[in-house]
């Protein structure tokens, strides 16, 4: 079987895409992949150069959330157009809304990372101003969902959320993120700290909850910014807030390796984010064996059930007193680290990931078939 995937270097889903693309080629399967966006560093494709049945095709057209995008997205099209014309996929697999209805005669899965519609509403509860480049992105999404052969999400509240957004997706389907558990070192001997990721002026990812109150374990924030490169010297951008007995450590974006290893030595994850499709790093976080500490939103519940622990939505000072009980509570706090390291390896493995995606690619002549 040969798949064209598309992926981009700079939405975050870099990581998935390489989680999938290698699986995929560890399956025996032909794979052709366009990124979009910016294009990558040597450093950020090495993972690659192992991969034998992988053809990479790097381009530098706009995403389709860009306000620039409207003059990049007609050759952004034929381009795709014209390459599964001369490759010939059995399947393409898109990881943008806008390319669902592209006219070619094969099957297409959209699969909804996230989206900036119901990034909005569940940010700011309320639609966003109407402009016209947001009307057009409204249109490409829709038309893009409707035109796919069936589309996937990360989780029900994500497929829920579209529905609500957009409409129906034809043969909506849910396939849980994976992550290699080799990848991750659970065994560590652990620093009482806690670790979030995501940028301080992101308001989806608000981990500035985590400053508003003193905590009893340092706690670290890392900048989440996408295809950071290797360097031989680690990053340095660190600073520490002090203010009024709080005590707060900002790291810049880390590398894969560094990010490793501060999940390896902290004891608690803080998921803060009140927008998440599924949430990669509590994922990345839970395999490294740490407790993880959850806003209370649908697409947290759904993903990690009792094996978290959760504070009220939005709430600072809920964290904070969440965060207080594990760190005085050693034994609690093993147990949810131990929970959450087994429901990670059990339900979110890249195994069982490529094995979901392996049987919706077999069932998509079916599906395109009785659409048709």
């Amino acid at each position: 079987m040969h798949v064209l995937v598309t992926t981009d270097t700079i939405s975050g889903i870099w990581g998935y895409t390489r989680e999938l693309v290698s699986g995929l080629v560890s399956r025996g399967l032909q794979v052709t992949m366009v990124s979009f966006g910016e294009v990558p560093l040597p450093e950020q494709t090495g993972w690659m150069d192992s991969l034998h049945g992988l053809d990479y095709r790097p381009t530098a057209f706009r995403l389709e959330w860009m306000q620039e995008n409207e003059q990049d997205y007609p050759d952004s099209c034929a381009y795709l157009t014209s390459l599964i014309e001369e490759v010939e996929p059995d399947v393409v697999h898109l990881n943008h809304f806008c390319y669902g209805n592209l006219p070619v005669p094969v099957p297409r899965l959209v699969v909804a990372h996230g989206d900036l519609l119901t990034w909005w509403l569940a940010v700011h509860e309320r639609e966003p101003q109407s402009v016209p480049w947001l009307e057009r992105y409204r249109d490409l999404v829709t038309e893009g969902l409707a035109g796919a052969t069936v589309v996937a999400a990360p989780s029900h509240w994500m497929l829920d959320a579209l529905r609500l957004t957009y409409g129906e997706p034809g043969g909506g389907q849910v396939i849980y993120y994976g992550r290699n558990p080799i990848f991750f070192n659970p065994y560590v001997n652990k620093q009482d700290s806690v670790i979030s990721v995501g940028r301080m002026l992101d308001a989806g990812k608000q981990v500035h909850l985590l400053t508003h109150h003193q905590h009893p374990m340092p706690v670290c924030i890392v900048g989440s910014e996408a295809g950071v490169a290797s360097t031989r010297l680690p990053i340095r951008a660190d600073v520490k807030v002090d203010v009024a007995d709080l005590s707060v450590s900002l790291k810049g974006p880390q590398t894969e390796s560094q990010l490793r290893m501060l999940y390896s030595r902290s004891t608690v994850y803080a998921a803060t984010s009140r927008y998440e499709a599924f949430g990669m790093a509590p994922l990345e976080a839970a395999l490294s064996r740490c407790a993880i500490v959850a806003n209370d939103i649908p697409s947290f519940r759904e993903i990690w059930g009792d094996d978290a622990i959760y504070f009220r939505a939005n709430d600072a000072a809920e964290l904070a007193a969440a965060i207080r009980e594990l760190a005085h509570d050693r034994e609690l706090c093993r147990s949810y680290a131990n929970r959450a390291y087994q429901r990670a390896r059990d339900r979110y493995n890249h195994k069982r990931m490529i094995d979901d995606y392996l049987q919706l690619y077999r069932n998509l002549p079916a599906l395109s078939h009785a659409a048709a």
